[in-house]
């Protein structure tokens, strides 16, 4: 029996932002700094996926900061991601409320930056479902924390006070942390993740958060396990149903 469920953010429990507010929000990071036209493969490096090397290639060349560049860039990427919530263009998934049938602990682990996930667990009106909720410090340090690293899952489960948690997630980062964690995980096959085969192989695979109820060792409130047909999730044009498990 799992002692708690631990999940992603985006893609998991809300869709994802659009990639243009993200980009413009880098645009304006290097403004910020006094670089009024940098180069675009230097702004397209710090975008999404990024690494301390890829902040140091992009900030030498105009003598900025690393660890300013970043932790601007990581303000505005993330009050860009505030608006897009704010504003209905990030939104909850419309199975999100399978959460409130899960009868055990449940916190948030996000690469993305702690900013962002405060916002959203305040906006949703969502503070009494989960224990704990972690993204990222606006800082470099973060970059060598964050999933697939253990180290802000371990966090979280420290924080709740659990052994062996479910780990939900929409990417091999997320399994790998679950892996490195020696906890197990569950690949959430959302429309964005259609095509994709994780890699490592998750504990479970599931097409949406009322798959969970399902799945054995998750504990949920007494007489709720099936009781409310699967929903599509927004913006992901309907899923299958089912879960698997290996």
């Amino acid at each position: 029996m799992y002692d708690s469920v631990i999940f992603d953010h985006d893609g998991v429990l809300t869709t994802l932002v659009e990639l243009t507010p993200l980009r413009d929000a880098t645009w304006e990071a290097f403004a910020e700094l006094g670089v009024s036209d940098p180069d675009p493969d230097h702004v397209e490096q710090v975008v999404i996926h990024v690494s301390p090397e890829d902040v140091r290639a992009a900030a030498d060349p105009y003598d900025l900061d690393p660890e300013a560049l970043f932790r601007v860039r990581d303000e505005r990427q993330s009050a860009a991601q505030r608006r897009a919530i704010a504003d209905g263009r990030k939104v909850p998934y419309d199975d999100f409320d399978a959460l409130r049938r899960i009868d055990a602990p449940m916190g948030i682990v996000s690469s993305n930056q702690q900013a962002t996930i405060d916002f959203v667990v305040d906006h949703l009106d969502a503070t009494d479902l989960f224990g704990t909720a972690y993204g990222r410090e606006p800082s470099m340090t973060s970059l060598h924390r964050k999933k697939p690293e253990p180290y802000y899952l371990e966090r979280a489960m420290a924080d709740l006070g659990v052994e062996s948690p479910l780990f939900v997630g929409d990417s091999d980062s997320d399994i790998a942390a679950a892996e490195a964690a020696g906890v197990d995980s569950a690949f959430i096959r959302r429309g964005h993740r259609a095509d994709h085969t994780p890699t490592p192989d998750p504990t479970h695979e599931i097409a949406g958060l009322d798959d969970l109820l399902e799945l054995d060792g998750v504990p949920v409130v007494a007489g709720e396990a099936g009781a409310s047909a699967p929903s599509g999730p927004a913006a992901d044009g309907g899923r299958e149903d089912g879960a698997s498990s290996r």
